[in-house]
């Protein structure tokens, strides 16, 4: 073979080789990575976390155990039970912020916003509520077990106006822990806390205890049902009521101990976008020997960020 014509075939052949190795990185390219353990597994798989649901009934109290960064307002319209001075209803616009310090420690803003009251009896009071601010940490977060604990408090601060059962007291504490289990796309979530008053006089201390069970059928469409309720374990001195007003308002009321009122919730979140949830649910009270509330709706949208 000519000199010539050997040293062609060996850089054709060199040539060929190369492009068959960009050929095959280019397509294997948008593979993701597999684990040398299971090669049928990518590397980077969705958390479960991704289809786990904020709650949306008793939004003050019923704090989400998963760490995010959100701003979610809250609309929520309360129809007030007949025995509670005659009836009603009220009105309650929110905000609430969540920011994410760390992947497993957040800063919490859960309380904030107006108050319409509409009773005669109370003559139609309204006003702004108390500040409520606070930390919450993620002491376990089990990615295989799909399992997270988090511990938390808040402090309401007493900024609202004393019209609407607000800036009294000198605030209270709300020492939570709160808890997530997947099961796949289906999640059971609880919350347990407790209200503990500066001023055991002004205020009563009292219990909370939530549990939503969730299925994420599809991003546009998943449902919840949920269970709220308040056991007042020590009443206060403030006003001679027999009923407290469990999650917005605390009246301290001095014949109210040992009652409990519990709402049984249904509704769904629907994923619109992304980062992007509203809420819609709807409450009718179960327990109400004593109640305050006689059913509820809540709205919210859960902006992530």
């Amino acid at each position: 073979m000519d000199p010539q014509t050997h040293s062609r075939s060996r850089w054709l052949l060199g040539l060929g080789a190369a492009a068959a190795v960009s050929f095959a990185s280019t397509a294997t390219a948008g593979t993701p990575a597999v684990s040398a353990k299971a090669p049928n597994v990518p590397v980077e798989a969705v958390s479960w976390k991704e289809h786990t649901i904020a709650p949306v009934t008793n939004p003050f109290f019923f704090e989400d155990a998963v760490i995010r960064s959100e701003i979610r307002p809250i609309f929520v319209y309360h129809n007030i039970d007949d025995q509670f001075l005659g009836g009603g209803n009220a009105q309650l616009y929110a905000m609430q912020i969540r920011y994410a310090l760390t992947d497993r420690l957040a800063l919490i803003a859960t309380q904030d916003g107006y108050f319409n009251i509409h009773n005669k009896a109370l003559a139609d009071p309204h006003g702004w509520m108390d500040l409520a601010l606070g930390l919450k940490y993620a002491l376990i977060d089990n990615e295989p077990a799909q399992f997270i604990l988090t511990p938390g408090f808040t402090f309401h601060v007493p900024t609202g106006e004393r019209d609407v059962f607000q800036g009294r007291g000198g605030g209270e504490f709300n020492p939570f822990i709160s808890f997530q289990k997947g099961f796949g796309d289906f999640h059971v979530s609880g919350n347990l806390g407790v209200r503990l008053p500066v001023n055991g006089d002004e205020q009563s201390t009292v219990g909370h205890y939530s549990l939503m069970l969730d299925y994420y059928t599809c991003r546009w469409f998943i449902p919840f049902v949920s269970f709220n309720a308040f056991s007042v374990l020590s009443e206060g001195n403030n006003i001679g009521l027999d009923t407290e007003g469990y999650d917005v308002m605390n009246f301290g009321a001095a014949n109210a101990g040992g009652r409990t009122q519990g709402t049984l919730g249904v509704g769904f979140r629907s994923r619109i976008l992304d980062n992007v949830d509203l809420g819609l649910a709807y409450e009718k009270a179960v327990i109400r020997p004593y109640g305050l509330t006689e059913d509820r709706f809540t709205f919210d949208v859960c902006i992530r960020f």
